[in-house]
């Protein structure tokens, strides 16, 4: 099976449409839709966004923008311009997409793979996994990890393997394969404001058959996106880090 699997899309409407477009014209088709989370923040089009992932049929896990703006967690120690950016999006959004995000688990399974936004450990702390330190915190939890962990939240394409006597190694794409031995945390990027210094919106597939994945990347009118940043109440550095991927 195919699993078509993205992440932090951040209301950026300009970025997601191309990137389904991709997934629909793959061959073989993809089978199943998985989001890690963050539909809405930063960006200018969160009912726009999240309006195409609900017509995915996705499944879809909360992350921490999406748990903010349908009221699951208190954000006031963001900095000003994110809390504002969730302030803006909580009052545009569309009553049906807000009972959408609230309803939202924090994490998925799949034969023995999970889905979620940030560490699988302690999930309602949307905890980063970007470094080998992070990863190998990870290790001490070795019974509680699937063989597979997909996440989102930082941005980035770090991805680790995991062994009891090994350590946490960085494993690096375009593709990945993974190894019965040991266990795998993925960070899958982001769609919408990737911050691996490669603007183009970042994605994945995974075929659970052959126990791989492989990252795509697609360029997007990041301009169309930034205009309405621009115009918006919205922070314009938002808009100027697309054009850098950072």
């Amino acid at each position: 099976m195919l699993i078509a699997i993205f992440s932090d899309v951040h209301a950026n409407y300009d970025a997601l449409q191309p990137v389904i477009d991709a997934y629909r014209a793959l061959d073989p088709p993809i089978e199943k839709y998985v989001c890690l989370g963050d539909v809405v923040g930063y960006g200018p089009n969160p009912n726009e966004c999240c309006e195409l992932v609900r017509e995915l049929d996705a499944t879809t896990v909360v992350g921490n923008h999406d748990a903010a703006v349908s009221g699951r967690m208190n954000y006031a120690y963001y900095y000003d311009a994110a809390r504002n950016a969730l302030d803006w999006h909580a009052d545009r959004l569309e009553e049906k997409h807000h009972q959408w995000l609230q309803s939202l688990p924090y994490r998925e399974d799949f034969e023995d793979v999970a889905f979620c936004h940030g560490s699988p450990i302690n999930l309602e702390e949307f905890e980063y996994v970007f470094n080998l330190q992070q990863a190998n915190e990870l290790i001490t939890h070795w019974e509680e990890l699937s063989h597979v962990t997909f996440i989102g939240h930082s941005h980035l394409t770090k991805s680790f393997s995991l062994h009891p006597d090994e350590g946490a190694r960085e494993i690096m794409g375009p593709k990945l394969e993974f190894d019965d031995e040991k266990k795998y945390i993925v960070t899958v990027g982001s769609v919408g404001q990737p911050r691996d210094n490669d603007n183009r919106a970042c994605f994945g597939v995974y075929d659970s058959e052959a126990k791989s994945f492989e990252f795509h990347r697609m360029e997007y009118d990041i301009r169309e996106t930034a205009r309405k940043i621009f115009e918006s109440d919205l922070s314009s550095d938002f808009a100027k880090r697309l054009f850098f991927g950072i």
